[in-house]
């Protein structure tokens, strides 16, 4: 069988996206290639992201933040946008595959002390790993 192939695309391609990427290699990679991108990519990839998906055993510290262009002539069945933004900018993507939009909020903008942003980063990406397999599952076949 082969493989289908996502794109998760936000505005900064720090976090949300990652998140998104790094879940979908670990745990669907037999059914998915996963890869992620930002229509303004920020750069980095959120140090907190890393934390937080390392607490579930993923390790998306190499990844890195990459823009929408490096993927203008790749083919993916799906464009998940993740983010309003990238909703609202998705003309943006005009390469081949359906896209949909799956939005969280994003989790670089919390304040607060470290505990209190950590948390909202912790619930961003429970809420991608719930929303995201869940979606995943039911265009798979």
């Amino acid at each position: 069988m082969d493989k289908k192939r996502v794109l998760f695309l936000c505005t900064g391609n720090s976090a949300r996206s990652q998140m998104a990427e790094g879940f979908v290699r670990q745990f669907l990679g037999h059914r998915w290639i996963a890869r992620s991108a930002g229509t303004a990519p920020a750069g980095y990839v959120h140090p907190m992201a890393i934390q937080v998906m390392a607490e579930l055993g993923i390790d998306i510290s190499t990844h890195r933040s990459k823009a929408v262009s490096e993927f203008r002539d790749a083919d993916f069945d799906l464009a998940i946008t993740v983010c309003d933004h990238a909703a609202k900018t998705c003309p943006l993507w005009l390469g081949r595959g359906q896209v949909v939009h799956v939005g969280f909020p994003d989790p670089a903008q919390a304040t607060g002390t470290e505990g209190e942003r950590l948390a909202i980063f912790r619930q961003v990406r429970d809420d991608i790993r719930h929303k995201v397999f869940c979606y995943l599952d039911r265009v798979a076949d």
